[in-house]
């Protein structure tokens, strides 16, 4: 699923809100890490990383590794800070996040 701009401009602007959930450090992004990730993705959607100083990866290898781990996108890498955003399967459909639709589809 690829996101449009508008879409990724709505989950910016509700990442805002959100509170930093994942730490990638000097151990990069280990299984349980992936996991913890999933995890996070599958109940709220939405989630926020930081890459820390001694990470062996840049924060966009970092988010672009752990959305190609989670089947998520990446929403934005913004300095040492990430946002990956995938559609929940078992959140009930009023509490998911509703995207813009594209006018033209």
């Amino acid at each position: 699923m690829d996101l449009t701009s508008k879409q990724r401009a709505q989950l910016r602007g509700l990442a805002n809100r959100i509170d930093t959930i994942l730490q990638v450090g000097k151990d990069g992004l280990k299984e349980n890490l992936v996991k913890q990730a999933d995890g996070a993705l599958e109940a709220r959607e939405l989630i926020k990383g930081r890459v820390l100083e001694n990470a062996m990866l840049t924060p966009r290898e970092t988010a672009e590794a752990l959305a190609s781990a989670t089947r998520s996108e990446v929403v934005q890498v913004i300095g040492t800070k990430f946002v990956l955003y995938r559609q929940s399967h078992k959140k009930d459909k009023k509490d998911r996040i509703v995207l813009v639709k594209d006018k033209r589809s």
